[in-house]
């Protein structure tokens, strides 16, 4: 694989880095559009299971790096880093500031998402059909549930990892939407950041737990949808994206908030949000800047499409 390809793999995983850090938008929406979501899922599947252990034994390190796609996962894992570190000091700024023209861009840019990964479906049975509806019906509960308040209980923290990173390879599922309704959201971007600032002991208990969540829940978790993608791939596809299309309530642009709550600093932030036209919403809709992001959002899909296209490479 040359620099250009290495370089391409690290601005997908740039892109879904920053997405995983705003609620509502998921990662595995970006990888799957872009055309790498089933070589990523193949790639954790045999990074966090036997296939590494067997290369090791039989051709050492080169040959289990090769046995778990070792460059991809590498120039993916470098530009997520950097995406997630990007969305946490500089789209945060944007959701705080800006938020309706910010949840626009992601509106246009998961409805196009939809459309992108119903495409890929064969065929449309009623299975299929059924398959849609159900994950539609799931996605769009878990966008209406009432978020818990969380803890710092260690347990509870690897019980969020292990969630949370299920839903950041799940098209339609944001991991950071998830850790919201777990009460967890504010907990764990500000562990990161409180060890990326000043290296907090803490901070860094937090995140190493979570991050052994993360890794249990990956384990468990890619292989089941591996699984899936290999027995009932139509259905599998029709699943996210119903998935998707019901996660459209968490990111529409106008939501007035019904409820706040007090952040670990005392702050009152947002808690309970609700979804309303332009005409309800209690601040400025700016609909021409709504209008403009949505486009730009919608066109986004097409553009990384059109690069995915160019390099699509999927392992079994």
């Amino acid at each position: 694989m040359n620099w250009t390809s290495n370089s391409l793999i690290a601005l997908r995983g740039l892109a879904m880095g920053i997405a995983e850090v705003i609620p509502g938008v998921s990662g595995g929406t970006i990888a799957f559009i872009t055309g790498i979501y089933e070589r990523l899922l193949a790639a954790i599947k045999n990074i966090l299971g036997p296939e590494i252990i067997q290369g090791l034994r039989t051709g050492g390190i080169a040959k289990a790096w090769v046995a778990i796609d070792g460059v991809f996962v590498a120039s993916l894992l470098s530009g997520m880093a950097l995406g997630i570190i990007i969305g946490i000091f500089g789209v945060t700024h944007l959701m705080e500031n800006y938020p309706e023209m910010l949840w626009a861009f992601f509106f246009g840019l998961i409805i196009a998402s939809a459309a992108f990964i119903a495409r890929q479906v064969t065929r449309w049975s009623l299975q299929a059909w059924l398959a849609l509806l159900v994950g539609a019906a799931l996605a769009f509960f878990i966008t209406i549930a009432t978020p818990s308040q969380g803890t710092e209980a260690l347990w509870f923290v690897f019980v969020a990892g292990a969630v949370a990173i299920s839903a950041l390879i799940l098209p339609g599922v944001s991991g950071s939407f998830v850790l919201l309704l777990l009460g967890m959201y504010t907990t764990i971007i500000g562990a990161v950041k409180s060890l990326l600032q000043s290296f907090d002991i803490q901070s860094l208990l937090i995140v190493s737990v979570f991050a052994v969540g993360c890794i249990v829940g990956l384990a468990t978790f890619s292989r089941v949808l591996s699984w899936m993608f290999r027995r009932y791939h139509n259905l599998t596809l029709a699943l996210l994206t119903g998935f998707i299309l019901g996660s459209l309530n968490k990111i529409w642009p106008w939501r007035n908030v019904v409820e706040y709550r007090l952040n670990s600093k005392g702050e009152q932030v947002p808690f309970i949000e609700r979804s309303v036209a332009p005409a309800q919403y209690e601040g400025e809709p700016f609909l021409i800047g709504v209008a403009l992001c949505f486009i730009i959002g919608f066109a986004t899909v097409w553009l990384i499409e059109r690069a995915g296209k160019k390099k699509h490479p999927t392992h079994a």
